[in-house]
């Protein structure tokens, strides 16, 4: 009797630590934060093979208990229950896994950076415009640029984000830039920056280092490892773009990736229960700066732009393009709501609801010109491109700086054209548009003009390859022939607008009639890397002198973000309407372009890294895989 008392108190007490373990490690590791199952994990195998391996166990042993004797079916039983009970609180320890967040300061053994967290300039021949963010609340920084004081200009509404706008400088020109408090002490270290030539003169070279997709917060990274390239890596990937010392940085859009409520990619990003334990939830009431909103966007974007960039750019004049995922969303048009099993099988709500996402709602205008305000600089103005231009000399920006549409003028050599494709997109069918009219007939003048070496359009939107999204200038859908993923235009895609098309064929025309200037197109948004010359579109031939166009390829793009990945699950290919004679067929890795630009010709050598596959240790001494010459026209 005394013996089946004891087994009895033994069964409850191991029943009771069955139980109460498991929340017990849990509330352990949640206390010390700096616990990272899944780094463990990942050295022996994939968390998600663990989990499915165990969720099918549990399931397994549960169902053959009963074809055992009543002893061992309790054990059985236990065993399941065990299974069960932890992956319960590993689903409770996801929020909690650690997240490694710094910023990137690449030469902090010479150079002190003092209480700033980032700095990006944006330049022209006679002005400076930087936008900084500090650890410390300021009052009243100043900027001194050679002797001469800048007040700053707050951003946000607690004293972090500031911008210094100088002008009247002299072109081509270095100036000693520091930052300093209200009572003249320094922020940080001195640094220089150079101003444009003048737009009229002759320089030699220009060397740009151009990609797409930098974005990416760990906090967005799924407990099984998919998402953008962790923080760490992605800052040694663009120390390593700087090393080979550009004269100029081009991001060409998603430089943020923080999708919140529509689609499946804001249940695995903003919406995603890992980021809204770090950075909270957006209330979509109420403004942006100065609720509880501005702290939200703030822990959203901040390790995306601020600590990647950090202040590695100080001395590097950057342009950054707008494109989706900066309005906190992805290009979709879902037609019907469904259940996505997918997201079921990783523990993610599964029901996705019907959308479209473009043109951006309230909040997402919102949210996209704040991150800009707080950590991007704008356009600055070019003589060229008209102040009457949408998304022009806002209030709240600094004066006739664009926010949409922007100019790399360099001398006579170089003239860039920037543009946001997503913020005045509309859906009138034939007439429709990605960017207003009047930005139509700046690009299509400023190639009428013919006054540069090169014309080069750097865009966020791809030209000369299709993955089959919606916003595309292309209507080709994504369909199978032969069990093989193809592009196809015998299917109508959902709320594609036959206008796009005819808009980029009216600029790809204006850029095959300059006879002196030659074009380029320097591509964003597909996470993948091409290069070829577009001999046809549609009805437009360009065969006697085809128009070069390429992608540069996504800083930090992993797994599931390639074309062929998990979202669109087909390779970029020339789309169904367009002849491209391609030189280099879509290469999916992470990476960027250094663009060599002389009279001569432009150079591009592509460079690429693939997280999983290549070892971390390469990337300091990462050669080009591939290499694109452009010749000019005029070959002086």
């Amino acid at each position: 009797m005394v013996n089946k008392r004891i087994k009895k108190i033994i069964k409850i007490v191991i029943g009771i630590a069955i139980a109460v373990v498991p929340f017990l490690l849990l509330s352990s590791i949640a206390s010390m934060g700096t616990i990272d199952i899944l780094a463990v994990l990942e050295f022996i195998i994939s968390p998600l093979i663990i989990v499915i391996i165990l969720e099918f166990a549990a399931i397994i042993i549960f169902i053959e208990s009963f074809l055992f004797s009543k002893k061992w079916r309790r054990v059985l039983w236990l065993a399941s229950l065990i299974i069960v009970l932890s992956l319960v609180t590993f689903y409770i320890y996801i929020p909690f896994i650690p997240l490694h967040l710094a910023p990137n300061h690449p030469d902090s053994d010479w150079w002190d950076n003092g209480s700033v967290v980032h700095i990006l300039p944006a330049v022209s021949e006679n002005r400076i415009l930087l936008k900084t963010s500090f650890t410390i609340s300021l009052t009243n920084p100043q900027l001194n640029i050679s002797g001469e004081y800048i007040p700053g200009n707050m951003t946000d509404t607690q004293g972090y984000f500031w911008y210094f706008d100088a002008k009247n400088l002299t072109a081509n020109t270095t100036y000693q830039l520091r930052l300093e408090d209200s009572t003249g002490k320094s922020l940080c270290d001195p640094w220089p920056l150079s101003t444009f030539p003048d737009p009229n003169s002759n320089p030699d070279s220009l060397k740009i280092v151009a990609f797409t997709g930098s974005g990416g917060h760990d906090a967005c990274r799924t407990w099984y490892g998919s998402g953008q390239i962790p923080l760490l890596t992605r800052q040694k990937l663009l120390n390593r773009a700087l090393k080979t010392n550009p004269d100029v940085l081009v991001g060409s859009g998603d430089q943020i990736y923080y999708d919140v409520r529509y689609g499946v990619t804001s249940k695995l990003m903003g919406d995603s229960r890992r980021a809204i334990a770090y950075s909270g939830s957006f209330d979509y009431s109420k403004p942006i700066l100065g609720t509880e909103n501005e702290n939200v966007l703030k822990k959203a974007v901040g390790p995306q732009i601020a600590y990647l960039y950090g202040t590695a750019c100080r001395s590097i004049p950057t342009y950054f393009i707008l494109d989706d995922h900066e309005y906190l969303a992805n290009d979709d048009a879902i037609e019907e709501s469904s259940i996505n099993i997918q997201l079921l099988l990783a523990w993610i709500n599964p029901y996705v609801e019907s959308c479209i996402t473009f043109p951006p709602d309230p909040f997402m205008l919102e949210a996209a010109r704040t991150a800009q305000r707080l950590y991007l600089p704008e356009f600055l103005p070019d003589e060229n491109r008209p102040l009457t231009l949408r998304g022009t000399n806002a209030s709240d920006r600094a004066k006739n700086v664009s926010e949409c549409f922007g100019t790399l003028r360099y001398g006579n050599l170089v003239e860039g054209l920037m543009y946001d494709v997503r913020r005045y997109i509309n859906l009138t069918g034939e007439n429709g548009t990605f960017i207003p009219l009047d930005a139509e007939q700046w690009l299509i003048d400023r190639a009428n003009s013919d006054n540069s070496t090169y014309l080069i359009h750097f865009s966020p939107i791809s030209w000369g390859w299709s993955a089959a999204k919606w916003l595309s200038w292309y209507p080709d859908v994504r369909v199978e022939l032969d069990g093989e993923p193809a592009l196809s235009t015998n299917v109508s895609k959902y709320m594609w607008q036959s206008g796009w098309f005819d808009q980029h064929n009216r600029i790809l025309n204006s850029c095959s009639m300059m006879e002196n200037t030659t074009p380029l197109f320097v591509c964003g948004d597909m996470h993948t890397q091409t290069a070829g010359m577009i001999v046809k579109s549609d009805d437009l031939d360009l065969s006697s002198d085809p128009i070069p166009s390429l992608l540069t390829g996504s800083l930090g793009v992993d797994g599931g973000g390639f074309p062929s990945g998990g979202i669109r699950a087909i390779e970029a290919t020339p789309p169904t309407d367009l002849e491209v004679i391609e030189n280099l067929t879509s290469y999916e890795k992470a990476g960027f372009v250094i663009m060599n630009i002389t009279k001569e010709n432009i150079t591009t050598n592509f460079y690429g890294w693939k997280y999983g596959q290549d070892d971390i240790e390469v990337i300091d001494s990462l050669t080009p895989h591939f290499t694109f010459v452009i010749p000019s026209k005029d070959g002086s």
